[in-house]
């Protein structure tokens, strides 16, 4: 009869420190007033926006449905258009942008200040991307080395990425780039969670026979740590909870790695570990 499951969780798994002090934030801040609005979901996962609900923090879609209470900005940045509408309502505003993603935008601003063609390497249409890239009056996103291919080519530009990146898509770009632009001036804006998470990740992968990503499908993070752990183990799987898991993945293994996007809060992770550590040990004869 095989032992059970070698349950191996990368050291730091889940809520990056810009996520928690978001949520943190918010919940001071509704315990202080009664209630606060959030635009849009603090984060990219489906229980920790449940669960903050439960706390009288409250999402909504536009400034329209706000009134009386605070209303707080999320981690993922805000466009300078809400920040100015609701400036002009005289709207109490929490600010939970990460402070790297502040960054970013500061470094946008510079490389624009120095009068270059900018360029983001992201995801079309994130959250994210769409606030650096209003942070200045014309930005391109470049989400892979096919689109940087396609592109001109110029004299003078600057790039900078969204944080959760994968790194191997950010060089493989930079590569292209650096043949087609003739002062480039890049800077690496992908963030040391991100860094030091996918490295966790390229770590255990191969020590693992499974591994298993916890977090959202709506998160770009999570996906691309399930990406990145594929590259190094081909029986890795992304979960939302442990109800996703199917005990079939674990046929003739002995060992299981478990990692978590940053928006995945801590109790989801346990009961992902808790239930590998139930996994019947005749489905893996």
């Amino acid at each position: 009869m095989p032992e059970a499951l070698k349950i191996r969780v990368a050291k730091d798994a889940g809520f990056c420190f810009g996520v928690r002090d978001a949520i943190e934030k918010a919940r001071e801040i509704a315990s202080e007033h009664g209630k606060v609005y959030m635009l849009g979901d603090i984060v990219h996962n489906e229980r920790v926006v449940s669960q903050l609900e439960q706390d009288n923090i409250k999402v909504v879609d536009t400034l329209d449905e706000v009134s009386e209470a605070p209303v707080l900005f999320r981690a993922h940045g805000t466009i300078p258009e809400i920040w100015e509408a609701a400036a002009e309502k005289n709207l109490d505003i929490v600010d939970a942008t990460c402070p790297l993603v502040h960054e970013i935008h500061d470094e946008i601003k510079k490389l624009h200040a120095e009068d270059r063609k900018l360029l983001i390497i992201g995801d079309h249409g994130h959250d994210e991307v769409v606030a650096i890239q209003a942070q200045v009056p014309k930005a391109f996103v470049i989400s892979s080395v096919d689109e940087a291919e396609a592109l001109p080519r110029m004299k003078k530009a600057g790039v900078v990425s969204q944080s959760t990146q994968m790194i191997e898509n950010v060089q493989d770009i930079i590569g292209v780039l650096s043949m087609k632009i003739f002062d480039l001036r890049f800077v690496n804006t992908v963030c040391f969670p991100t860094r030091r998470n996918q490295a966790q990740i390229k770590e255990l992968a191969p020590l693992s026979d499974v591994m298993i990503i916890v977090g959202s499908y709506t998160s770009a993070n999570t996906k691309r740590l399930h990406e990145v752990s594929l590259t190094m183990n081909p029986r890795s799987y992304m979960v939302e909870g442990a109800s996703d898991i199917d005990a079939a993945w674990f046929e003739n293994a002995e060992s299981v790695g478990v990692s978590a996007g940053a928006s995945s809060p801590d109790d989801l992770i346990e009961e992902v570990v808790e239930h590998l550590k139930n996994i019947n040990v005749q489905t893996r004869v």
